[in-house]
């Protein structure tokens, strides 16, 4: 990751400082896997705390083991009593049926471009881009992703770069052309900077 650190310092001052300030690049992965999809989908605008009392009652719902099979044995109204709104009950089902019916395989997105991902995620409902550049950059390891839809993202540049608005995603492709191919490791710094002990 040196190589990173050194290509970002070297195209970014602003960057360069963030670094400085926070330290080493630590990112937090997880396992490419369902369990993680449908994690993230839980977690999709709700604040960390609210979402892991969700998540965590679902666990609880499927006895510990998150399978496709487990969740489809649930009934909707089940799965919103645990808190889940009627849209990421529906979503979650959504997946499920995918990976059952293997119109999703996790272990061949390995071996996919970002773009090839994205396209075979996005046929879940409810699985938009944004769900699938966290999926890439936290659990298979990309490291020249760039959210730049991500509201956090948006804030972080904002406030680094003493910018009068929230920049526009468009504006933030044509920025992060400098820090390419180390997208990823830019974001997490960025996030950082805002947040600086989020779970990353």
């Amino acid at each position: 990751m040196k190589e990173a650190i050194l290509h970002l310092r070297g195209s970014d001052p602003v960057l360069a400082a963030i670094i400085d300030r926070v330290g080493d690049y630590r990112i937090e992965f997880r396992e490419p896997d369902f369990d993680t999809l449908v994690k993230s989908i839980v977690y999709q605008q709700l604040s960390g705390r609210v979402a892991s009392v969700i998540f965590g009652r679902l666990m609880t719902a499927v006895g510990g083991k998150l399978t496709p099979a487990n969740i489809l044995k649930l009934r909707p109204s089940q799965m919103r009593k645990l808190g889940l709104s009627t849209q990421k009950t529906a979503y979650i089902r959504d997946l499920a049926r995918h990976t059952r019916d293997g119109r999703v395989v996790f272990e061949e997105l390995r071996e996919l471009s970002d773009g090839e991902v994205i396209e075979r995620l996005t046929q879940v409902k409810g699985i938009g881009t944004w769900t699938v550049h966290m999926f890439l950059m936290f659990a298979l390891r990309r490291v020249n992703v760039m959210p730049s839809g991500d509201l956090g993202i948006r804030n972080a540049i904002r406030k680094a770069y003493d910018l009068a608005e929230l920049p526009t995603p468009k504006a933030i492709e044509e920025m992060s052309v400098r820090w390419h191919p180390y997208c990823t490791v830019a974001s997490w710094y960025l996030w950082r900077s805002l947040e600086p002990n989020a779970n990353l």
